[in-house]
């Protein structure tokens, strides 16, 4: 019997929290620009989170107001500091 991988981006909170994580790594461009793929690779491609992971934890982050993605797709902007708090450990 096979069993489902499990996927630990499946929680659309955890997805969000590491993008946001992965954003904060990256150093911004002009006006605290980073270009989406240097979230999406790594999300991606290193921690192999699927695209439709990746989709709905930026949504989440959006909606809770610690990214925000320009209307052209191609970059986000970390919304401050107190935008992404660790309350929780890892």
């Amino acid at each position: 019997m096979k069993h489902a991988e499990e996927r630990p981006f499946a929680d659309p909170e955890a997805a969000a929290r590491k993008l946001v994580e992965l954003a904060a790594r990256v150093e911004a461009v002009q006006d605290g620009r980073i270009y989406i793929e240097r979230i999406n690779a790594p999300f991606l491609f290193k921690l192999k989170g699927s695209g439709s992971e990746l989709g709905v934890g930026l949504k989440y982050a959006i909606e809770r107001g610690w990214l925000q993605l320009h209307e052209s797709g191609t970059y986000v902007r970390l919304l401050g500091p107190a935008a992404y708090s660790l309350n929780r450990s890892g």
